[in-house]
């Protein structure tokens, strides 16, 4: 069965320059309000991850809003066999996926507001595509669990610019830490979890890392943890408590197994003067795949955030 045609999106691909690999693009999933509406929600996936978010679609489609999200070069629809999976050396090279995306959705298809929705690490290059463009053509922005800081041991962590450092000038050195597949496992259906999705696009493990993804991160973590200076309003939405990433257990059907909360809500101070926190009880990491009850708080909340827009 076929995802796109099943929900009727449009797929539509970006050509990006060429890059360090080779051939780039990107690709933008679309569905389109009833009546005409003329404001767009532009969708952004977090790391080892994709559009698969159907019901997501629905809610936008049925407040109005034309829906749009994107799989960023070399993840999911984007996925071209000469390239490592999820791979980036600087979060600048998304703009230009973002610049298309835009221009598409505003001098195409006629939509006059944008509003940005990012999780996870989507999360955080929203966030710097949103600080860095001054045309006000981004209207709102909706954190869904930024990526705001590392989650990792304190040790671990206090070696993380020095890691940075040598991943800068050697970005291809394969990192010793990688992903825990006990998040992954509580959302797939044929594990612990309610959601179906590409195994292959979005592996128990993720995949595997270099130092170039993590000098790329830390370098965009510590432009925002020194301060943005978003203009449109931003809602942050992460759950009320961590539990430590790992094997899977229960309680990563009632927390965020990938990041530290503690982070999102210190650094959700810093990015702008128009910033909304909205602490999500029992919420996991992606939120809008937390259980029925949860999930449908956190629509609200988005709903209403827009009203006040």
């Amino acid at each position: 069965m076929n995802f796109d045609q099943t929900h009727n999106f449009t797929i539509t691909k970006l050509d990006c320059k060429d890059d360090y690999e080779g051939r780039v693009e990107a690709s933008l999933i679309s569905r389109t309000a009833s009546g005409d509406s003329r404001k767009a929600i532009l969708y952004i996936h977090g790391f080892v991850d994709y559009f698969f978010h159907s019901k997501f679609a629905d809610w936008a489609n049925s407040i109005g809003y034309n829906f749009y999200a994107i799989d960023l070069r070399k993840y999911g629809r984007s996925m071209l066999s000469h390239q490592k999976p999820n791979n980036f050396r600087h979060y600048r090279e998304y703009f230009e996926d973002f610049d298309l995306a835009v221009k598409q959705i505003v001098e195409k298809d006629n939509n006059q507001d944008i509003i940005m929705y990012g999780h996870s690490t989507g999360g955080l290059l929203a966030s710097l595509y949103t600080h860095h463009r001054k045309d006000n053509i981004i209207k709102g922005l909706i954190l869904n669990s930024p990526f705001f800081d590392f989650n990792t041991p304190a040790l671990l962590k206090s070696l993380i610019p020095l890691i940075s450092a040598i991943g800068k000038r050697f970005p291809n050195i394969p990192s010793p830490e990688g992903l825990k597949e006990g998040y992954v496992t509580s959302l797939h259906k044929n594990f612990e979890g309610e959601w179906d999705f590409s195994l292959e696009w979005k592996p128990l493990k993720g995949y595997s890392l270099n130092l170039g993804w993590i000098n790329a991160i830390h370098t965009a973590q510590k432009e925002l943890q020194n301060g943005l200076d978003i203009k449109c309003p931003v809602l942050v939405m992460y759950s009320s408590k961590s539990v430590t990433p790992g094997d899977y257990s229960e309680e990563m059907m009632i927390s965020d197994s990938v990041l530290d909360v503690e982070h999102i809500a210190k650094y959700s101070k810093v990015i702008g003067d128009k910033v909304k926190e909205f602490e999500v009880q029992d919420g996991v990491h992606d939120l809008i795949l937390s259980g029925k009850v949860v999930r449908e708080i956190v629509y609200a909340e988005m709903t209403e955030f827009l009203k006040e827009l």
